[in-house]
């Protein structure tokens, strides 16, 4: 069940070429998307997973937030981040080297 909009996906240069090789390694990115919009932020401290879920609570309850959602997933291509604008405007796949 997703629990917010995630706005157009964008995968950057790093994440397309690990989808590159295959199918397999398509599954699993996909996976980790539907994980994030599942609310599983995969490998993250307890305050940055309480922050993500004290966003979805100010979503719920006012109709907007100040904050993104970040999610973090150990692969075995490696840790992919997962990162939805606070607006909800658009979610970024991304490995840990592309993130600024």
């Amino acid at each position: 069940m997703t629990l917010f909009e995630t706005g157009p996906i964008i995968m950057t240069p790093g994440i397309r070429e690990l989808i590159s090789e295959g199918p397999y390694e398509l599954d699993i990115v996909q996976r980790c998307l539907e994980r994030h919009t599942e609310g599983d932020w995969g490998q993250l401290c307890d305050d940055d997973r309480q922050l993500n879920q004290d966003s979805l609570k100010e979503e719920k309850e006012k109709g907007f937030t100040y904050r993104n959602l970040f999610s973090s997933y150990d692969t075995e291509l490696g840790r992919i981040y997962i990162i939805t604008e606070c607006d909800r405007s658009v979610t970024t796949i991304l490995t840990p080297s592309e993130y600024r």
